[in-house]
């Protein structure tokens, strides 16, 4: 049986840290796919490699759902995919450092739905908070430590 390679996915249109990603994956020889709708500038390396999806509702959201299995690391700050992410076994960290795991991801799933209501409502008006720097530093945290945690349970770079 051939190993199973880690492989980084981002879902890119709003993503933060693409720049972090790229430097953790250098670091581990790991292959990302960067997904997105429009064209975007990446770096010139053969490790990164540029999805462009169609204007399709969530057409981005289902190329990444589609590939994904254990092993993976999906970067989203889109709930539904990461539940989707999850269901199918690959790992995936908000760009704030969160990770979503089988435990968390049901009532995660469940507030953003309800908060979604609330909105259309008009009952809430804000948005999150600011992307601030702990938030970068919890990022690189949590994905670095998935790779290593993937590298132990025998996954390759």
């Amino acid at each position: 049986m051939e190993e199973k390679k880690i492989t980084i996915y981002v879902d890119a249109d709003a993503c933060p840290v693409k720049a972090e990603v790229y430097r953790v994956a250098e670091r581990y020889g790991v292959k990302v796919f960067v997904v997105s709708n429009s064209m975007m500038a990446i770096p010139r390396d053969p490790m990164i490699e540029r999805v462009i999806v169609g204007d399709g509702f969530d057409a981005a959201d289902d190329w990444i759902a589609e590939r994904v299995s254990r092993g993976d690391v999906v970067v989203t700050a889109d709930i539904p995919l990461a539940s989707r992410c999850v269901k199918a076994g690959a790992d995936a960290i908000s760009p704030t450092g969160r990770a979503f795991t089988e435990a968390s991801i049901g009532n995660t799933l469940a507030t953003r739905n309800l908060m979604d209501e609330l909105r259309s409502a008009g009952q809430i008006t804000g948005g999150p908070r600011p992307f601030s720097p702990k938030d970068r530093s919890s990022f690189l945290s949590a994905l670095d430590l998935a790779i290593v945690r993937l590298k132990r349970a025998g996954f390759t770079s």
